[in-house]
């Protein structure tokens, strides 16, 4: 099994934190989101595992080659023109059986069953009440006939996840040089829909498959509600502190330091990371940071940022009332 692994977005929408480095290795439930994906993918006969990489891709080679050992390859693009031009990239590079994973994603699907797959693709997705913000599949008799992106009107609650299957990824190149020869793009992307409808027009059985988790990670709302799911999954064993309190779930980073703090629940605390006289809940406090003297709750502080303040004092006389609003309620 080859996979290929687009990683060149750009993030913006999970910025600040994509400024100084990509969406894949931003942290959730105490690791890149890129590890988690690659955690899954351990299960399958790995053969080469090719990234197509874009802004900051270096970072990306480093820490795949320090916590992997499959064979990876690193290949450029070098023009944010869309999904089916990244995986064009990785022409010549791989053949035969490929998984296409879009890391933007935390999934579990049934991916051991690929190996004896006799489909000519998968298109994993998951069941959704509202399909308008996503891609569908339209399924007739147990086969795709027809990807639509976005729709308007309700034609399928089946979305597509960002997860596939080829088993001839030279096919699915072909069909990929035809969309770009006919120019059959969205704006300025050419998305990979287009080249699985050309091989469906062609006659290819593709089908689709459901995931049985699917947890987005491209805003930050979305990273903190993926952080939750992922602390509730794993083992319920922290670390204690004197003076402090943890309340699970939580992952805390042995080389962290807490100290007169409250810490949970749903956070996720980074190596050599400091929390003093804080109260911190729902929050992923990245690598190196040092939150000091503040509450934070539903917040994501960056590798080796520091927040800090101080709590309040008050000497308040009968009948009186104190107020403090959030910034926004003026």
């Amino acid at each position: 099994m080859h996979v290929v692994i687009p990683v060149a977005g750009l993030g913006t929408r999970l910025r600040p934190h994509t400024w100084s480095k990509p969406k894949p290795l931003v942290t959730v439930a105490g690791k890149p989101i890129l590890g988690h994906v690659l955690d899954r993918l351990l299960s399958l006969p790995l053969e080469r595992v090719v990234f197509v990489t874009g802004y900051l891709g270096e970072q990306i080679e480093d820490y795949v080659r320090s916590h992997y050992r499959f064979e990876a390859l690193f290949v450029e693009q070098p023009e944010p023109l869309g999904q089916s031009h990244a995986l064009l990239q990785a022409k010549g590079l791989i053949d035969g059986p490929t998984l296409v994973v879009f890391p933007d994603l935390i999934f579990d699907a049934d991916l051991e069953s690929l190996v004896t797959c006799t489909w000519d693709g998968v298109v994993f997705v998951k069941e959704v009440d509202d399909p308008r913000r996503f891609g569908v599949v339209i399924v007739e008799d147990g086969r795709i006939v027809r990807l639509v992106e976005k729709p308007q009107t309700l034609v399928s609650h089946l979305a597509v996840v960002g997860v596939y299957y080829f088993r001839d990824f030279a096919d699915l190149i072909d069909a990929i040089e035809q969309q770009i020869a006919e120019d059959r793009r969205r704006g300025n992307e050419y998305y990979l829909a287009e080249a699985i409808q050309i091989l469906i027009d062609r006659g290819r059985t593709i089908v689709a498959q459901p995931v049985s988790v699917w947890e987005d990670c491209g805003t930050v709302e979305a990273l903190l509600q993926t952080n939750r799911f992922l602390l509730e999954r794993q083992s319920q064993e922290h670390p204690t502190f004197p003076n402090s309190v943890v309340i699970p779930p939580v992952v805390i980073d042995p080389s962290a330091t807490i100290e007169r703090a409250v810490v949970g629940p749903y956070v996720s605390i980074g190596a050599s990371a400091v929390v003093s006289r804080a109260i911190v809940t729902d929050s992923i406090i990245d690598e190196g940071a040092t939150i000091d003297g503040v509450m934070l709750h539903r917040s994501i502080v960056g590798r080796r940022a520091r927040v800090a303040g101080d709590f309040l004092r008050v000497n308040v006389g009968d009948s009186s009332e104190i107020a403090f609003a959030r910034q926004d309620e003026g």
